[in-house]
């Protein structure tokens, strides 16, 4: 054998084992999105939130107020209105639909779109077991109340009538209270299901998270204190990985703000916070993206225009070694 064909038989062997390894790993876009209403809110067509998602491009969505508010919104009383706007994203999209219709303290008209086949619901219709070859993945959506919302409570801006607090110590207390039976039906749920090589959690929590909510962005004056706020800690607790804030450990240089593009920061009737989430386990997971999708730069890093929501969307990408 000459040189040459050492040489040659040495490059296809690289080729070769680059290939596999390359086969070995599958890219996954993941998102949350509260759609409000998917423009019913604001009498908007439907293909507005269409092209957001097209946009984005996700292969797993989980998606929040698939249906409009009704008329009689209020404080922790908020029926919906309308009919449900997600199975016609689904078909618009051309992905799989699955509509969480059970109702609970964790789900106010949640649905989940993919592009991989959904074979079954999890415990208590808190999400859905999606398969890609032979890999699981137990895909939970989650919306938690926002009555009452801490930040509002701590920095006296009215809410319904939701009292006032002074100190951080309040501040988790209340929002254990308001959202433990959410968090409960979660945990539970996760208990009673199938394993799955991978578990994603999407959520609008209506809560903040101990991660923003620090010593230093208090100190930049993004937030009035810090506040270890439970949810996404509890969450952290059981190995989920939040992945914004894998990608982006500084909250000060990138707070990627979720709640709200409405209102400008310097309004004093709100108070700009990261409220959605995108929450990974997985021992053979590697998180190698993150983005805010919304109206404008710098707010968001995918902009979409027209912006059908009172919310920005966040999305994760996820390299999985299979």
């Amino acid at each position: 054998m000459t040189p040459s064909t050492l040489c040659c038989l040495a490059l296809l062997l690289t080729l070769t084992f680059s290939t596999i390894e390359a086969q070995e790993h599958k890219q996954l876009v993941l998102m949350s999105f509260n759609m409000w209403g998917a423009g019913a809110n604001q009498d908007l067509p439907v293909d507005q939130t269409v092209a957001v998602l097209r946009a984005a491009n996700a292969d797993i969505i989980g998606l929040q107020e698939s249906r409009a508010e009704g008329d009689d919104c209020k404080g922790p009383h908020c029926p919906g209105a309308g009919h449900d706007r997600s199975a016609a994203i689904a078909e618009a999209l051309g992905y799989y639909h699955y509509l969480q219709a059970q109702p609970s303290e964790a789900v106010w008209f949640n649905a989940i779109l993919s592009r991989y086949p959904i074979v079954g619901p999890l415990p208590d219709d808190l999400g859905v077991i999606v398969k890609i070859g032979d890999l699981t993945l137990n895909i939970y959506n989650i919306h938690a109340t926002d009555y009452p919302y801490q930040p509002y409570q701590l920095l006296g801006i009215e809410y319904d009538g939701a009292p006032f607090l002074d100190t951080a110590g309040q501040a988790i207390e209340a929002a254990r209270k308001a959202r433990k039976g959410a968090l409960d039906l979660l945990l539970e749920a996760r208990s009673q299901a199938p394993v799955a090589e991978i578990e994603v959690v999407f959520g609008d929590f209506n809560e903040p998270s101990h991660l923003d909510w620090s010593e230093r962005a208090a100190a930049a004056g993004l937030h009035p204190m810090a506040v270890a706020y439970p949810f996404v800690k509890a969450l952290e607790e059981k190995g989920f990985i939040d992945a914004l804030r894998a990608v982006y450990p500084d909250e000060v240089a990138k707070p990627a703000f979720t709640w709200t593009p409405l209102t400008d920061p310097s309004d004093p009737s709100d108070h700009h916070d990261r409220i959605d989430y995108v929450l990974v386990r997985g021992q053979n997971l590697k998180i190698i993206g993150a983005k805010i999708v919304g109206e404008k730069a710098p707010e968001a890093d995918l902009v979409v225009v027209p912006w059908p929501s009172d919310h920005r969307a966040v999305m994760a990408t996820i390299s999985i070694r299979q």
